[in-house]
């Protein structure tokens, strides 16, 4: 599954020069935990502001919510997930970075993922990653002899076969450690399966 598979799509941006007032009214009125905050123009990043920061910025130290801007409290920018990201790499890039959900964005805001969307809507419980990739793992296994067997270990489709192999080996042996991403690279976005922009 795909973070595109999960995501909630309807999501609610507020500017940053919006009051906390205002951002937790449309908290109320839409049941969020958190909005999206808009981009200025199509250079700027987007930011999110989150009930968490509102509590423990605002709310513990007693300051009044409409003299309080959004863009005070918002962590911007903040973590994007690309669409096409498979959803245990979104869960490893929350588990490093300490977030709890992030906006899906190519090129323009598409939905929010969040833990909670992992947890109740993936197919984690019935498909987990690792059992996945074994499977794939000693299906490529297979392959790579059948066409030692019959093309011979030096030919060209046994090495891009092998490689195959060696690749899913890998990835299932980080998959065993259970190893997220270190907390250094926390501030790494994942913009796909594949590639990583900081």
């Amino acid at each position: 599954m795909k973070a595109q598979d999960i995501m909630t799509q309807e999501v609610a941006t507020i500017r940053g020069s919006a009051t906390v007032a205002e951002a937790v009214k449309l908290m109320k009125l839409k049941t969020l935990r958190s909005l999206v905050v808009e981009r200025r123009d199509e250079e700027d990043a987007y930011g999110l502001i989150t009930e968490d920061d509102i509590a423990k910025k605002v709310v513990a130290f007693g300051k009044d919510p409409k003299d309080v801007k959004v863009c005070e409290l918002m962590t911007k920018p903040c973590v994007t997930v690309n669409p096409d990201l498979a959803v245990e790499y979104v869960a490893r890039l929350f588990a490093s970075t300490g977030v709890d959900r992030a906006p899906v964005i190519r090129g323009e805001l598409l939905g929010i993922i969040s833990v909670t969307d992992i947890l109740f809507k993936s197919d984690f419980l019935s498909n987990p990653r690792l059992a996945v990739l074994e499977r794939a793992l000693a299906d490529a296994n297979d392959a790579a002899r059948a066409i030692a067997e019959e093309q011979g270990e030096t030919s060209e489709a046994f090495v891009k076969a092998w490689e195959k192999v060696q690749d899913l080996e890998a990835e299932a042996t980080h998959l065993r450690a259970g190893v997220a991403p270190k907390a250094a690279d926390a501030n790494l976005t994942f913009t796909s399966p594949q590639t990583v922009a900081v």
